[in-house]
């Protein structure tokens, strides 16, 4: 048997059919990213309810990560094995199952360990999005689409806490899970009902686990998957931080964050939704190379504030958007030319992508820890020393050699 045989001939649909398993696609990986921001509210609660300590109800939210982190890498390699469509939906049928099951845990060591088996479900829609996604559209679509549904997962952070807020303040701690869960299946009866509403990718066999080491000796992969991990890393970094350097440091409250959030995530939903036409205008490379300059600029100018010594925290609304700019101009033309770097790997690529990304954000959130009482200096020291190489890739190593892509 040939070692690259399609058990599944792929299907291109109609642009209606595209549009819509792409929103399918989309609302599957947004309700897994919604599962860390929604159940937020309810943590600093969980002490008193199940009687415990406030170190252990932090795990509820480390444990998500944790299990995250290990799905993205065990559904990028069983993506090869199991049709993409199939697993996608299996990835949330389990994820509906734990979310349910949070629900009725009878003590906080229950829900942490469901808390994990979740967030390894959820990461399977994360994984598996960027390649269904590549066999909908054309390049220049694919870009477009991965564009929005990074607009829409930006808006997440910031408005599931809300409703969380409200669903722990009027139902209890169990609201979000079982909303999450309802939400969920409702998706996969939508899928169950119509299963060819996603494409079917079929299935092929390779040389398995080894794949992972090809694609981290694969340069070019490298050069833009790293580099989009660096960028949009190192703008998370700022984010984690920013909060306790704003209050504790600059003389800021909550608000002065929330407000420079809001401006950031704005202008990168624009920027974002606008990076596929620049790429039909100029080409993918000079877009990815406009972003990450842009994205380079953003940290230079935040680190020379942070030296002037001003220090006003109503400054960095009006400083932060260029970072963000940089991320949603080079975001879906860098994700995209990752894929395609990766010779057919797209899952695995897309797995080690993200996994890539949580790496350098927890990395440089734990850096920065130790100097928050430094202040703003050491926070855009760090973020800019991030960001920095992914320019310095974009130089060393060949771009991938592919034509224009058409609309």
């Amino acid at each position: 048997m040939d070692s690259l045989q399609t058990i599944e001939p792929p299907t291109k649909p109609t642009r209606p059919q595209a549009l819509l398993a792409c929103a399918a696609i989309i609302s599957g990986t947004v309700l897994g990213l919604a599962g860390t921001d929604l159940v937020l509210p309810a943590v600093p609660a969980l002490p008193e309810i199940f009687d415990t300590t406030i170190a252990v109800s932090q795990l509820v939210m480390a444990l998500y990560v944790a299990g995250t982190s290990i799905g993205l890498l065990v559904f990028g390699s069983l993506a090869s094995y199991i049709g993409r469509r199939r697993l996608f939906i299996g990835s949330l049928v389990l994820f509906a199952i734990t979310s349910g099951a949070a629900a009725f845990s009878p003590s906080i060591e229950v829900l942490n360990i469901i808390r994990f088996l979740q967030g390894a479900a959820a990461s399977g829609p994360a994984v598996l999005a960027p390649g269904l996604i590549r066999s909908l559209f054309s390049e220049l679509g694919s870009i477009r689409a991965i564009g929005a549904m990074g607009s829409i997962e930006a808006l997440t952070p910031g408005l599931a806490p809300i409703l969380g807020a409200w669903l722990f303040s009027s139902y209890g701690w169990e609201a979000s899970f079982t909303l999450t869960a309802l939400l969920v299946a409702g998706l996969c009866g939508v899928m169950l009902a119509k299963p060819k509403l996603l494409p079917s990718i079929g299935t092929k066999e390779n040389s398995g686990p080894g794949s992972y080491r090809k694609l981290l000796k694969n340069n070019t992969y490298l050069r833009y998957a790293v580099g989009h991990a660096l960028v949009l890393g190192g703008l998370l970094t700022f984010v984690f931080s920013g909060p306790a350097v704003i209050i504790e440091t600059m003389g800021g409250t909550i608000d002065d964050f929330i407000i420079m959030q809001i401006v950031g995530v704005s202008i990168f939903i624009i920027a974002a939704n606008l990076s596929g036409h620049l790429v039909k205008w100029f080409g993918v490379e000079r877009v990815i190379w406009a972003g990450t300059i842009l994205a380079l600029l953003g940290a230079t100018v935040l680190l020379g504030y942070a030296l002037s010594g001003i220090n006003n925290p109503a400054h960095l609304k009006g400083l932060f958007w260029i970072l963000n700019v940089g991320l949603g101009v080079r975001g879906g033309p860098g994700f995209v030319r990752a894929l395609s770097a990766a010779d057919g790997d797209d899952d695995r690529a897309s797995a080690l992508l993200i996994f890539f990304i949580t790496t350098v954000a927890a990395g440089g959130t734990a850096l920065v820890a130790p100097f928050i009482t430094v202040g703003l200096v050491a926070l855009t020291a760090a973020v800019f020393a991030i960001i920095l190489p992914s320019l310095l890739l974009m130089m060393v190593i060949k771009p991938l050699q592919a034509p224009t892509p058409q609309p």
